[in-house]
């Protein structure tokens, strides 16, 4: 059985870090990207600004009590489009198997790489190295066998961290780690889980794979499996990707409307972010919600004709929307998804007639 080797490369505060690299007067200082003073939500926040409890989702308003001299940015993502292209150009010398996440982060496979290194901590570093040495920008990197861990890992040191778990510590080192580190553990899940004396990974192992999804849902198994060190999702590229999406876990749960809708929005624009840099289109959106006691719906709309704009796509989310209002009860989950891809000689083809 072949080990794989599995690179996580996020970059550290991405947007704020533009900012304050076009804008040497903003270096050092607490900066917020989006919204302003009086409303908005915030996209990314400086490290300077983390240091005062800002980062990313909260509402512009909330930031500004927390830190009085944040700086507020309006968003340039031309610019950050541009800079991810060329961080992508960067990856695409040591791996062609990159899964992109965001314009921020990704996932690369270097089991088998271009420069026939074996050593994938190696080649984390050199990526790393490479985007400070021609964008000035810092990156952190998890080095890991699966992506589940890979993403655990490079979260682990940041900023400009560099962590690796080595076959054979996955395990021990889920063990320890507290479930409000589990990706997509949010805070309601992370409080139901410690009224059940779930505090760590090898708390969440006492119970069954049965216990576990009749507790968490469909998420049960795959907290059965990670907590044990256990991912076989392997990492997929842009051609393979069937569906991109984007969702949020609330730390308090929404119940009503104009909350839901501007929430809704902020969701919808970070799909659009992610979905603007792929090659491929799709013609089909959805929206998912999950509610207080755990239970989802999914609500769709197809085009007959691939997503372009940003435009076409508020279109398309707002019927989606208003269809679940108002809401029956508290939501601690939205996401939006496209799916519905199509090849990429077809949207050439599209582009051509045009």
């Amino acid at each position: 059985m072949v080990i794989r080797k599995i690179i996580h490369v996020d970059m550290d505060a991405f947007y704020a870090s533009v900012e304050q690299l076009d804008n040497p007067e903003l270096k050092g200082l607490p900066v917020a990207v989006g919204g302003n003073a009086e409303r908005g939500v915030i996209a990314a926040a400086s490290y300077e600004a983390r240091k005062f409890g800002v980062k990313s989702a909260m509402s512009s308003k909330m930031a500004a009590r927390m830190c009085p001299d944040l700086i507020f940015v309006r968003p340039n993502f031309k610019r950050y489009k541009e800079l991810s292209k060329h961080i992508h150009e960067i990856f695409h010398r040591y791996t062609d198997i990159i899964e992109p996440l965001a314009l921020d982060e990704a996932y690369l496979d270097v089991t088998e790489n271009k420069i026939g290194m074996p050593s994938a901590t190696f080649i984390a570093q050199s990526i790393k190295t490479d985007i400070y040495n021609e964008l000035n920008l810092v990156a952190s990197a998890g080095v890991s066998y699966n992506k589940f861990l890979a993403k655990l890992a490079s979260d682990q040191d940041k900023p400009n961290g560099l962590f690796v778990i080595q076959p054979g510590e996955g395990e021990d080192y889920m063990d320890h780690l507290p479930i409000e580190r589990f990706f997509g553990v949010g805070k309601v899940t992370a409080d139901k889980m410690r009224q059940m004396g779930i505090f760590r990974g090898k708390d969440l192992k006492k119970y069954s794979q049965e216990d576990l999804v009749k507790y968490f849902g469909k998420s049960g198994l795959f907290l059965y499996n990670v907590c044990r060190g256990v991912d076989d999702r392997s990492v997929k590229n842009d051609r393979q990707r069937k569906s991109l999406a984007a969702e949020r876990t609330f730390s308090k749960d929404i119940f009503d409307s104009n909350s839901f809708r501007t929430v809704s929005k902020s969701i919808l624009e970070e799909t659009w972010r992610r979905y603007e840099n792929q090659t491929r289109k799709g013609r089909s959106l959805s929206i998912k919600l999950k509610y207080s006691d755990f239970s989802q719906i999914t609500r769709s709309s197809t085009l007959t004709k691939e997503i372009l704009t940003f435009s076409q796509l508020e279109k398309m989310a707002q019927p989606l929307i208003e269809n679940v209002l108002p809401l029956e009860k508290p939501v601690r989950l939205i996401g939006f998804q496209i799916s519905g891809f199509t090849d990429e000689s077809v949207v050439k083809q599209i582009e051509l007639e045009f």
